[in-house]
């Protein structure tokens, strides 16, 4: 049974995640939808770009690439840093965090159960996910403090 947690986890949350920054939008004001989508249209792309740059720098093979074992999901046995899935969590929860702490807890909260269930499933290392994590909170903040300055 907890196998099945965390396989969902690792493949299917992060569909939630995007289901509820686009509810968050959807319901928010007219001014807010404006101010949220164009955060969203720097930070995100923002984020991938310096994920690809990590990537480019660091090379972590998978653990079961490493340690020859079958994950738990399908994977490829490629570069598994930083983790794709964990880095759009937890940018769309850094985002809203400058929007709704609310909403930007429950996507927190997400993102972490997305990080562990990638570890759990053995397609990430620990480092893979933490690195998602601080690469999103980042770009989320120079991106607040580049907006603001407009």
């Amino acid at each position: 049974m907890p196998d099945l947690l965390f396989i969902f986890g690792a493949k299917y949350l992060i569909f939630a995640s995007i289901l509820l920054t686009g509810y968050y939008l959807f319901v928010s004001p007219i001014e807010t939808r404006k101010k949220l989508m164009i955060f969203l249209l720097i930070s995100l792309p923002f984020a991938y770009i310096v994920g690809i740059g990590a990537r480019e720098m660091y090379v972590n093979p998978r653990p079961f690439a490493v340690e020859n074992f079958e994950p738990l999901v399908a994977h490829a046995a490629d570069n598994g840093f930083p983790s794709d899935h964990v880095l759009l969590a937890a940018s769309l929860a850094a985002i809203l965090f400058f929007f709704n702490r609310r909403y930007a807890a429950w996507l927190g909260g997400f993102a972490i159960f997305i990080a562990v269930s990638r570890v759990y499933v053995g397609v990430h290392h620990s480092l893979d996910v933490l690195a998602s994590i601080g690469i999103a909170m980042l770009c989320a903040i120079i991106t607040s403090k580049l907006y603001a300055s407009r």
